[in-house]
């Protein structure tokens, strides 16, 4: 045993299967129904995903009647409840004796070491020690228990007392003193103790948060013409073309090829809006004055609520707008802003609620539905996750002399964001929180990442602060079995310059419940996205480009929230480099490529060796098989379907029985080397000197040139093909022709199953009768002409 070998370091990159104990206890250690696990038929209401962690809840309301301060006659009070070495404060009010705080305080039980909680009331002082005021103390023992679906327990008036707790004092304070769960509705508002250290604004990121994507829709502008443009330049007609902007978005129309008042371009500019809406659309008119001189000749702007909403593919009136042109120049000072209305625009523009906003790739998206909400399906399924905890974190950043991490993890599926709260200073944290989402289409993927909060110093270095990337877990929800609990602890996998990394794990319990499974079969025969997608189809610069604006509006509106979820962990979750160039991603597609030709490779490898006789009973076989297929040809296609058939319940035997994760050796990020790793680290544009850019842009001029041989040689044996027929080579076409006559000629005298018989005995002959050189078909074939010998 002492000499065991290791185990193999890729297992290391799997994902795992564990079996961690999910369900509801009572927190005092008793069992529900003598039963152990809750086994209630009211999912919603408990935390079955997630192991049960117990807190010790203080709700602390209100105060009355507290005593003024003799000398200032005024009285600042605040709460603060001591569990231990644990101490946790409300905030104070100026000149107030009858306070309202509606503050609650949550306190782990694994960490509680004290048999009393102390509530004390203070009077806040400027300069001296804070008077104090009473206190209420509670015994550990005598602390009731309350778990969710009960309802909440009711706060109570309570005397206050001296300092030993012997004789009443002036004052009452209200209090509620609970021992629950994290299913507790007061757990996420809740002070944890655990965050003492935090102080100031960044408190608020530590919380537990679930946040909504906000609606976003496309906006179509079809600018027709314009009429009587006028130009500054009074020697010429203008040459005009029309620039339109929407917050940070700017498109411009071609310019006008011919010079006239009346320019006429009917193009269509595509922008991405969020609601509510805050921007306006901005037109502006501009003259081409030189080689790179631009003037504008009139502007105008239109609020979003001018523009009608679309649900189908039903045509958009169009109507006729004046712009507002302004005099430019000192001698037209007076006049700048005097309104002309002497040019019109004709345009058609319109809220597109029948497409869906991508604001993430197709490849995993987890959201298809279209922006107006009438145009959306029931749901058929519920997705329920327990992140229940990390392990074996990396630490992040240095604090005290020694390095750590505060962690918290983001899931996003649909339009629904959710985010953990942070354990502070824990390689190993445990969340333990579920949540719920409901399923539009099983072929969609919930992405959970693992962050480091990296916003607890409050507003100091707030701009500078970022939340840092730890790792990333996909699943998708078409290769999960249905109503069954999977509980996997996640490698959390990161590419760095080094080389990949293992970051931790990230150990999740889901499941995935189908509500109606008639919708589901319904579903897998439909398009994936919204029909407007396929009769108006966008085009692939289009695609990319409002992707972009989507996770950049999508990322500024979350990061408005409170607390806010920032700009570099929005786009960690949505990708947004996934479009980047990386030589180790176009080797990874390439053999995915390969890979996907190794049955046909393996078929074509068999049917040679039963060509060349190897297993003369395995040829024999083939051989009845074909002679059988041949006298009835009706089974032809009844024994495909059935060999089909077979081979899936064979395969049934050793089917996947845990959904897929992030495969190292199918991303190449195992062979990869340190240059092409570089490479895909850099910034776009490149900040490398120009040595290694010379490098790198030689290297890929070196692999578009073997892309450049392959795509030649395929275009090659196209134009073989047409070559038989357009008379290029005079004799090989003569040659054909003759053959196709004296084919067609046997063919119509011959039965079609005598033909097909001498041609399978002929493809399957005995090698004793082959030659070694190519068939004379494929020689006749290599002959003829192509158009690379006209390329320059």
């Amino acid at each position: 045993m002492g000499n065991e070998q290791p185990s193999n370091p890729q297992d290391d990159f799997k994902a795992k299967e564990t079996k961690p104990q999910l369900g509801q206890r009572w927190p005092h250690g008793g069992f529900r129904g003598g039963g152990g696990w809750i086994t209630s038929d009211r999912v919603t209401s408990t935390y079955d995903l997630v192991e049960q962690m117990h807190f010790l809840y203080v709700r602390v309301v209100k105060a009355r009647d507290l005593p003024p301060n003799p000398v200032t006659g005024s009285c600042d009070p605040y709460v603060e409840v001591k569990l231990g070495n644990y101490k946790g404060k409300t905030k104070h009010f100026d000149k107030k004796v009858n306070p309202e705080w509606k503050q609650v305080f949550a306190f782990s039980k694994e960490k509680i070491q004290s048999s009393v909680i102390e509530v004390f009331v203070r009077d806040k002082e400027m300069v001296q020690r804070d008077d104090y005021l009473g206190k209420v103390v509670f015994d550990m023992n005598e602390v009731p228990t309350r778990v969710p679906p009960d309802s909440p327990l009711a706060p109570q008036w309570y005397r206050l007392a001296d300092r030993r707790g012997e004789s009443k004092v002036r004052g009452e304070v209200m209090l509620a003193v609970w021992m629950g769960t994290q299913a507790d509705e007061a757990f996420s508002e809740a002070w944890h103790a655990d965050a003492a250290l935090v102080h100031g604004e960044g408190i608020h990121s530590v919380r537990s948060k679930v946040y909504v994507s906000p609606k976003l829709w496309y906006l179509r502008v079809n600018i027709i013409e314009a009429q009587d443009v006028e130009s500054l330049d009074k020697s010429q007609p203008p040459q005009v073309f029309v620039k339109a902007q929407v917050g940070k978005q700017v498109l411009k129309t071609k310019l006008c090829q011919t010079r006239t008042t009346n320019p006429f371009w009917n193009e269509d500019l595509l922008f991405v809006a969020a609601e509510p809406f805050e921007e306006q659309l901005v037109l502006t008119f501009e003259c081409k004055a030189g080689p790179s001189k631009d003037e504008i000749a009139g502007r105008l702007v239109l609020p979003f609520n001018t523009f009608e909403k679309r649900l189908d593919h039903r045509p958009v009136h169009s109507r006729w707008f004046n712009l507002e042109r302004f005099g430019f120049g000192v001698l037209e000072g007076d006049r700048r802003h005097e309104r002309k209305f002497s040019t019109r625009i004709h345009l058609r523009a319109c809220l597109e609620g029948g497409y869906h906003v991508l604001d993430e790739s197709t490849m995993y998206i987890s959201d298809q539905r279209p922006t107006a909400r009438q145009l959306w399906k029931q749901p058929v399924g519920i997705l329920e996750v327990g992140i229940l905890s990390a392990q074996g974190l990396v630490p992040m950043k240095p604090k005290d002399g020694r390095k750590t991490t505060d962690a918290y993890c983001v899931a996003k599926y649909g339009l629904k964001w959710v985010r953990t709260r942070t354990i502070l200073d824990n390689l190993s944290p445990k969340w333990n929180e579920q949540y719920t989402w409901e399923v539009y289409d099983p072929c969609t993927v919930i992405t959970l990442g693992v962050f480091d909060n990296g916003h607890l110093g409050g507003t100091e270095n707030a701009a500078a602060a970022k939340d840092s990337r730890i790792g990333k877990v996909r699943i998708r929800l078409s290769t999960l079995e249905t109503d069954r609990i999977y509980t996997m602890s996640y490698p959390l996998l990161v590419l760095q310059p080094s080389g990949v990394k293992k970051m931790g794990e990230l150990q999740l319990a889901f499941r995935f419940t189908c509500l109606s499974l008639a919708n589901i079969i319904y579903l897998y025969g439909h398009p994936l996205l919204p029909k407007m997608h396929y009769l108006h189809p966008f085009t692939v610069n289009q695609v990319d480009s409002l992707r972009y604006q989507a996770m950049n509006i999508v990322a500024v509106r979350l990061g408005r929230a409170e607390p806010p979820l920032h700009k570099e962990v929005v786009e960690y979750m949505l990708d947004v480099d996934s479009h980047m160039w990386s030589m180790r991603r176009s080797k990874a597609n390439f053999f995915r490529i390969v890979s996907l030709f190794s049955g046909v490779i393996s078929m074509s490898k068999w049917l040679e060796e039963v060509c060349k006789w190897k297993n003369p009973i395995t040829t024999i076989l083939v051989h009845l098989l074909f002679c059988i297929l041949i006298c009835y040809p009706e089974l032809i296609l009844p024994t495909m379907f059935l060999y089909m058939f077979l081979i899936g319940i064979w395969n049934y035997r050793s089917r996947p029985r845990q959904p897929p994760h992030m495969d190292t050796k199918l991303s190449w990020a195992e062979a990869v080397n340190a240059d092409e790793l570089e490479e895909e680290f850099d910034t776009f544009p490149t900040s490398k000197p120009e040595n290694t850019v010379k490098m790198r842009y030689d290297r890929l001029r070196s692999v578009a040139g073997r892309i450049q041989t392959v795509i030649g040689d395929m275009a090659t044996q196209g134009e073989r093909f047409q070559a038989l027929l357009s008379w290029r080579d005079p004799r090989a076409t003569s040659l054909f022709i003759v053959f196709c006559l004296i084919a067609a000629v046997i063919l119509y005298v011959t039965p079609f199953k005598i033909i097909a018989l001498v041609a399978a005995l002929v493809y399957l002959r005995h090698p004793r009768f082959r030659s070694k050189m190519p068939s004379p078909p494929f020689n006749f074939f290599r002959r003829l002409p192509a158009r690379a010998d006209s390329m320059l």
